[in-house]
């Protein structure tokens, strides 16, 4: 994935840098590398137009060996700088850090910042960079993706939060891209040997006392903390004490540790102000994180009410949906690949939504590119093809592919408030990824709608079910009684709904 040289001519025809190994004379790399830097690295491809961008054969071409020589241009500075000051590097990985991704912040308020990831390429990449860059409340306004299916180069344009952790972004953005080995400073790709380890579960017990906005406070805390809710059961007890529930795990995998617990107990007593009566944190077995699982499945009542968009095809009443959504996918622009070509109203996490549906269909991306217009307008041209390396030609795969991205573009969330007897419920529901992770921020945002909207809390529940043949998250919010009657339904789903699409 990544941004190609602005080229004049794309038909021109462009020396490859012939192949070289660490016994080259410096001479020879230095001459590469002087050719090389008389290009424009950075230069936007997204202005190019889509009949000429239909050559992606000899676009990649281009691409991937001007990637080669610049390698060999930082392995030979590498060289020549090696006795004069030892680099750092990544462990067990002999890249060095600051090459896998570089990140140039805008220097105006209102001005994008710049991201860029020059890595090994793994199946789901783009969807795990997204997801990280949703996490830390980066917009994408724009971004460019190249890939040979070995080494990908990706550039986000991103509109970023006066609060945003930079050093902390880059250190997650270099954790999710896959490992390389280093061959006396020449770097191949190398794939991943074994999945990761599933990370420990631990039950965070709190007993305070109520307020409003108590829960969005505290959530906003883990958040801050990465620490990751999996499931969460609060409750308010006649007296107006809360019990709160957080199973968690912790990005940093520390929080086992004494400090770590401390840190996480002192965030929260700054944030709540003294009116913490109990806190403990524990470790939890596999037994009773299986237990504390919910049910897997829903009431009927429940799926019908947020659901019904999956299961009739129409609109709901309420209308809480994105807008103009147009999927269009082409084969006779390239030999080798599929043009996906969409059209639609962006929303928080946009790209990540399609990158999560791509990546659970095992379609790989060749070239993409994203454009956001005035006015929320994204124009997206995705090359795309099969796990097998062909491109999508049977019309029920294309037809399959093309409804399932546009539904879930039209709703990425299911949101309804519904009355359960006298009480009255917020539902929210997102798609859980092949991988098992969810959507980040979700149980944020909706406390914090819930906050703005002055609209108070009684209990909640966060859980996994299943739904059709997908997983989802399922959010059940028990809205206190008085705050409920004095705020119509359909505002409180608008609310909630606008707040998790963005468009607050």
């Amino acid at each position: 994935m990544g941004v190609i040289g602005e080229v004049p001519n794309p038909s021109m025809e462009i020396q490859k840098p012939k192949s070289t190994s660490v016994g080259l004379q410096e001479e020879n790399l230095h001459h590469q590398s002087s050719q090389i830097h008389t290009l424009s690295f950075h230069s936007p491809l997204c202005l190019l137009s889509v009949s000429t961008l239909c050559n992606i054969s000899t676009l990649l071409e281009f691409f991937f060996s001007y990637r080669k020589a610049k390698i060999f241009h930082c392995s030979f500075q590498a060289l020549k700088k090696k006795k004069k000051k030892k680099k750092k590097v990544i462990k067990d990985m002999g890249i060095l850090h600051d090459d896998v991704v570089l990140i140039s912040q805008s220097d105006k308020e209102g001005e994008p910042s710049v991201i860029t990831v020059n890595c090994p390429d793994k199946t789901g990449l783009g969807c795990d960079l997204c997801r990280i860059l949703l996490f830390f409340g980066l917009s994408i306004v724009r971004g460019d993706v190249s890939t040979d299916g070995k080494w990908c180069y990706i550039v986000f344009w991103v509109v970023c939060k006066p609060t945003t952790r930079w050093e902390l972004l880059k250190k997650r953005l270099v954790e999710a891209c896959p490992c390389c080995s280093s061959a006396s400073e020449i770097f191949y790709y190398r794939s991943e040997l074994q999945p990761p380890k599933p990370p420990d579960v631990f039950l965070l017990k709190l007993c305070c006392y109520d307020r409003k906005g108590l829960l969005h406070d505290v959530t906003e805390v883990l958040c801050n903390l990465e620490l990751n809710i999996k499931k969460v059961k609060v409750s308010t007890i006649p007296d107006g004490t809360v019990i709160d529930l957080f199973f968690v795990t912790d990005t940093r995998e520390l929080l086992h540790t004494k400090i770590r617990q401390e840190e996480t107990y002192k965030a929260l007593e700054d944030i709540m102000q003294r009116i913490v009566i109990n806190f403990n944190i524990e470790k939890v077995g596999p037994e009773i994180a299986a237990c504390s699982q919910a049910s897997p499945f829903l009431p009927s009542g429940i799926t019908e009410d947020i659901f019904h968009l999956e299961v009739s095809n129409e609109l709901p009443s309420v209308s809480l949906t994105s807008s103009n959504v147009s999927v269009v996918m082409d084969n006779s622009l390239s030999p080798a690949h599929t043009l996906v070509q969409i059209v639609c109203q962006d929303h928080k996490g946009l790209l990540y939504d399609i990158m999560r549906t791509l990546k659970d269909y095992r379609i790989q991306i060749s070239y993409g590119r994203v454009y956001i217009r005035q006015g929320r307008k994204c124009e997206i041209d995705l090359f795309i093809m099969q796990a097998d390396g062909k491109k999508i030609v049977d019309p029920s795969k294309q037809s399959t592919l093309s409804s399932h991205l546009k539904m879930e573009l039209l709703q990425p969330l299911r949101v309804a408030v519904v009355s359960r007897g006298p009480d009255t419920e917020l539902l929210v529901a997102n798609p859980v990824e092949l991988s098992s992770k969810g959507r980040p921020l979700v149980f944020y945002d909706i406390t914090r709608a819930l906050k703005m909207l002055n609209t108070c809390i009684f209990s909640a529940e966060v859980g996994r079910h299943m739904i059709g043949d997908r997983e989802w998250e399922v959010y059940r919010v028990l809205l206190d009684e008085g705050a409920s009657l004095s705020i119509p339904r359909e505002k409180v789903e608008e609310g909630v709904w606008k707040l998790l699409m963005g468009w607050e």
